[in-house]
Parts: structure tokens; C-alpha cells; sequence
């Protein structure tokens, strides 16, 4: 599981978050400045995330873990380009994980920056990206989409 670092205009540290005012959901959803897309499920709620997690860690297929924030830059930046991963790996399940609303499961994973992406099989993480590095994140998606 590789350790990716990451230049400061890469990613956002996370070390501010538990003082970062709760979140509340509520309208903002409905306005959203990410785009719903047909191949990235975004988790709403722990009982959600469980859920799907549970569903995927008996199965073969790749889990790929998008931790992001809405007042993150570099997050935004890469939500195009994972997007577009995400309708060419069609065997890969894609979600979204936004650190405000699910705090206690970025903490599970131990982040420190933003954005982050996780790479799972069978409940297991096998690696991740740390910032804005799109061409890791193919390299990475391709790699484990066919292996194991």
C-alpha cells in the first residue's frame, strides 16, 4: 500500500477537519457543484457505505474509494477525470465518500490529504493515491481492475 505524497497544491490537509463546523444535510445536495453520474454512486450515509462495503468484500471486483470535499479544489479538478475512468472500467465499482458528511470513515482510512483515492478487493486496501495524480490513478485502476 503504497505511501503516495503528495505537494501542498496537490491536496488539502485534513489536519483542520474536526474543527471544521458538522455538517448538516439539507439543501445543499440539491445543488450540488458535483455532477450526479450514472457510474459513480456517492455514499449519503454510514449505513449506506456498509452496505455497499459488505456487498463487495466477498466479490473479485475492484473497489475504487473517491474521499473528497465540496470546498476542495484538486478534488473538484479530478471529478471529470475519474468520471471518465469510471465509464471505461465498467467491472470497477466506483463511489465517493464526501469527508464531511462521513468523517468517521475517512478516519478509518487514515487520510491526512485531499483528494484520495482508495483502491479495494475483497475488503482489502491494496493501495492508494494521494492528490491530484491522474496519471497514477489510471496506472493503478488499470493494474488492479485486472488482477487477483
Amino acid at each position: 500500500m503504497g505511501a503516495n505524497t503528495s505537494s501542498p497544491t496537490q491536496n488539502f490537509l485534513l489536519n483542520d477537519l474536526s474543527s471544521r463546523k458538522p455538517h448538516t444535510p439539507g439543501f445543499e445536495y440539491e445543488i450540488s457543484p458535483y455532477k450526479v453520474s450514472p457510474f459513480i454512486v456517492e455514499m449519503k450515509n454510514k449505513n449506506q457505505w456498509k452496505s455497499r462495503f459488505s456487498a463487495l468484500k466477498d466479490a473479485n471486483k475492484l473497489l475504487v474509494i473517491e474521499f473528497t470535499a465540496k470546498w476542495c479544489g484538486p478534488c473538484q479538478s479530478l471529478e471529470p477525470k475519474l468520471e471518465e475512468l469510471a465509464a471505461k472500467y465498467t467491472d470497477v465499482e466506483f463511489v465517493k465518500i464526501d469527508v464531511d458528511v462521513l468523517k468517521s470513515v475517512w478516519k478509518e482510512y487514515n487520510l491526512h490529504a485531499l483528494p484520495t483515492v482508495v483502491f479495494m478487493k475483497r475488503g482489502q486496501e491494496v493501495d492508494r493515491v494521494v492528490g491530484l495524480k491522474l496519471d497514477e490513478i489510471e496506472r493503478k485502476l488499470h493494474k488492479y481492475a485486472y488482477s487477483f
